[in-house]
C-alpha cells in the first residue's frame, strides 16, 4: 500500500508573502548600491542573483514556516521564525553570490552584501508587521462592556488579544497586576494602572462594571478577597479557570466565567509526580468501587486518562453507573464488562468480579456517608463501611491485588459518630490486610487516604443551601461557629492517586485540606450571590456532630516526607477475629 504523505496547507497570506519578497529584492539592491565599491556593471548582477536566490529561499523555507497560518502576526514566535528563515536564506544566497563569481575582485564587498542584505530585509519586514499590527489594534472593533483585567502575565496578555475580536462583548480599559515593577507597562493597547491594592480606586476612576481575573492559578484567598471587595463595589468579578482546565493552554473567550464557590473554597496548586502515578496505573487492571459516586466517578475519570489495561466500575446504583460510563466513554449502554452492578456487602458476587476482572489496583470509594442517617441506622453503616470493606480486603489478598486504596474521612480522627467509627475501623482493617503474615517492611501496598468535605458531591451542604435559597429560605446552619474542611473533587482525587503512589502499606495518608471554613460564611456568600434576602436559621448540632473536625487524632503525628500536601501516619491493625468486640449492641460500632 502506498504511503500517504501529508501535504502542506496552502499559503494563507499571499499579500504578506509578496511584500516580504519585495523587501528582500529592494534590500539586496539598496545594499549593493550603497556600498558602491564594486564595478557598476556588477551591482545589478550581484543584486539580481542575491534577490533571485532570496526569493527562492523565501518561497521554500518561508512558505513552509511563515505563510500557512502557523503564527499569529507580529508575535515573538513569528519574529523568531522570520529570523530563522532569513538566516537560512542568507547562507544559501551568499554562497550563490560567491559561487557565481560575480565580484571576484571584490570578494569582501560581496560578503558584505550577503551579510547586510538579510539584516535590512528583516528590519523592513518587522517594521511592516509592526505598522500592520498598530493599525489593526487601532481599527479593531471593541466591545461595549468596559473591563479591567487583573493580571498582566501570559494569561492576561492572551485575554487582551482576544478582546479585540469584533464578537467579544468586552473592552479592556486597563490592567492591574500585583508586581509593582509592571506599573505603566502597556500590553496589547492596555496599560497597567496599579496593583491589586488600588483596584477599588481604578474601578471608580474607569467606571467599569466588570473585573476579569486573568491569573492561570490564583489561590483561593485572592479569589475570596476579590469576590468580597468587588461585591461591595457593585462590580462583577469574572475569572479564568485553572491552567490545567484550559484546552491546549490557550485562553478562549468562552473560558471567562462567573466566580464559583469552588474557586473560593478549593482550587490550590497540586504538584503531581506523573511518572510515579503512571508506574502503577498505566497498563494495569484497575477496579473502582462506588464508581457512581462523586469521588468514585472522578477517580475513574482520572484513572482512565492514565491508560489502564482495564477499568472496572462497580456500584450498586445502575443509574450512577450509566452516568459515569457516559462521562468516560461517551455512551451509557451498560452492556460492556467495565460496568458491574453489585453490592460490596455481597461477598459471593464480589468473588465472581475479582475472578473475572483480576484487578491489580483497587480504589475503594463505596461507603455510606451521611452522618445523621447512620446515627439512626448504625447497623447499615456497619454492614457497608466495615463488613463491605472487609469483604474487599479479603478478596484483594486472595486474588493478589498489588495496591488497595481505601477512601476514608476526617471523621475517622477522634470519631464521635457512627460514620467516623466505621471509617476508622475500615482504616484499621486495611492496615491489617497490609501486614497480615508479613515481616515489617514487607507490607502490601494497602493504604487509606483521609480527607474532609468535597465540594459538589451529591447530597452535600452546598446542594442543601442552593435548594433552600432557590425555595426562598430559610437557610439552615447547625451552629454559627461550626467549621469544616473543604476541597474540590478533582483536587481530592488527584491527591488520592498521588498518595497511593507514595504510601507504604498500613499507612493512613492525610490530605492537606487547607484552613477550615466557617459554614456560616459559606451560607452568607451563597445568599449574597443570589441577590435575595434570605433568612439564616440555626438548628443546633446533631447527635455525633462536631463543632470543628479533626484531621488527626491526639495519638497521631503526621509527617510529610514525600509530598507537601500529604501526611503519613501509621494505623493500628485490627484483625477480623477481633472485629466482634468493636460492635456494641447499644452504641453500635466502637473503635
Amino acid at each position: 500500500m502506498a504511503e500517504r504523505t501529508r501535504a502542506h496547507p496552502p499559503v494563507r497570506n499571499p499579500l504578506r508573502l509578496t511584500l516580504d519578497l519585495v523587501a528582500w529584492v529592494l534590500a539586496a539592491l539598496i545594499v549593493a548600491i550603497v556600498l558602491a565599491l564594486i564595478p557598476a556593471p556588477a551591482i545589478v548582477a550581484l543584486a539580481a542573483v542575491y534577490a533571485i536566490v532570496s526569493v527562492i529561499g523565501q518561497l521554500v523555507w518561508g512558505g513552509i514556516l511563515l505563510y500557512r497560518g502557523r503564527y499569529r502576526v507580529s508575535t515573538y514566535d513569528e519574529s523568531a521564525a522570520i529570523g530563522r528563515t532569513a538566516a537560512l536564506t542568507a547562507l544559501v544566497a551568499g554562497a550563490a553570490v560567491i559561487g557565481a563569481g560575480l565580484a571576484v575582485d571584490a570578494l569582501p564587498t560581496s560578503l558584505a552584501v550577503a551579510a547586510l542584505t538579510p539584516c535590512l530585509a528583516v528590519a523592513a519586514i518587522l517594521l511592516g508587521r509592526a505598522v500592520w499590527r498598530a493599525r489593526t489594534d487601532r481599527d479593531a472593533t471593541q466591545g461595549t462592556t468596559d473591563v479591567v483585567v487583573y493580571g498582566a502575565g501570559e494569561a492576561g496578555e492572551q485575554l487582551l488579544r482576544l478582546l479585540r475580536s469584533p464578537e467579544v462583548p468586552y473592552r479592556a480599559v486597563g490592567l492591574v497586576d500585583d508586581d509593582p515593577r509592571k506599573r505603566n507597562l502597556r500590553l496589547a493597547g492596555a496599560t497597567v494602572l496599579g496593583t491589586g491594592e488600588d483596584l477599588e480606586r481604578i474601578v471608580a476612576d474607569t467606571g467599569v462594571s466588570t473585573v476579569i481575573l486573568a491569573i492561570g492559578r490564583p489561590d483561593r484567598e485572592l479569589v475570596a478577597s476579590l469576590s468580597e471587595r468587588m461585591g461591595r463595589a457593585g462590580v462583577d468579578l469574572r475569572v479564568l479557570p485553572p491552567v490545567a482546565q484550559i484546552v491546549d493552554g490557550q485562553v478562549r473567550i468562552s473560558d471567562v466565567r462567573d466566580v464559583e464557590i469552588t474557586d473560593i473554597l478549593g482550587r490550590r496548586p497540586i504538584s503531581t509526580d506523573i511518572s510515579a502515578i503512571t508506574g502503577y496505573l498505566t497498563g494495569h487492571r484497575v477496579l473502582v468501587t462506588g464508581a457512581g459516586g462523586s469521588i468514585g466517578a472522578e477517580l475513574a475519570r482520572q484513572v482512565h486518562h492514565l491508560g489502564p489495561a482495564s477499568l472496572t466500575l462497580l456500584d450498586r446504583d445502575e443509574s450512577s453507573l450509566h452516568a459515569v460510563q457516559l462521562s468516560i466513554y461517551g455512551n451509557g449502554l451498560l452492556d460492556t464488562p467495565e460496568t458491574v452492578l453489585a453490592d460490596i456487602r455481597d461477598k459471593d458476587a464480589l468473588r465472581e468480579i475479582f475472578a473475572t476482572a483480576r484487578p491489580q489496583v483497587v480504589f475503594h470509594a463505596a461507603a455510606l456517608k451521611h452522618l445523621p442517617m447512620l446515627e439512626r441506622y448504625p447497623h447499615e453503616g456497619w454492614k457497608t463501611n466495615v463488613e463491605g470493606t472487609l469483604n474487599l480486603l479479603e478478596l484483594a489478598t486472595e486474588y493478589g491485588v498489588e495496591r488497595f486504596i481505601n477512601i476514608s474521612t476526617d471523621k475517622a480522627a477522634e470519631p464521635t459518630s457512627v460514620l467516623g467509627r466505621t471509617k476508622l475501623l475500615a482504616e484499621r482493617l486495611t492496615a491489617w490486610a497490609a501486614s497480615d503474615g508479613r515481616e515489617p517492611g514487607g507490607e502490601r501496598s494497602y493504604v487509606s487516604v483521609r480527607f474532609g468535605n468535597v465540594l459538589g458531591s451529591r447530597g452535600s451542604m452546598l446542594d442543601a443551601f442552593r435548594y433552600q435559597i432557590a425555595a426562598g429560605g430559610p437557610v439552615t446552619v447547625t451552629d454559627p461557629d461550626v467549621t469544616r474542611y473543604f476541597m474540590t473533587i478533582p483536587e481530592a482525587c488527584e491527591l488520592v492517586i498521588q498518595a497511593a503512589a507514595i504510601g507504604h502499606g498500613g499507612e493512613v495518608l492525610v490530605l492537606d485540606m487547607g484552613e477550615p471554613v466557617r459554614i456560616l460564611d459559606v451560607a452568607r456568600l451563597l445568599i449574597a450571590r443570589s441577590g435575595r434576602d434570605i433568612e439564616i436559621v440555626y438548628t443546633g448540632l446533631r447527635p455525633g456532630e462536631k463543632l470543628h473536625e479533626d484531621l488527626f487524632s491526639a495519638a497521631e503525628h503526621g509527617a510529610r516526607p514525600l509530598h507537601p500536601l500529604i501526611s503519613h501516619v501509621r494505623a493500628t491493625p485490627l484483625p477480623p477475629t477481633e472485629l466482634s468486640a468493636a460492635w456494641d449492641p447499644v452504641r453500635g460500632p466502637v473503635s
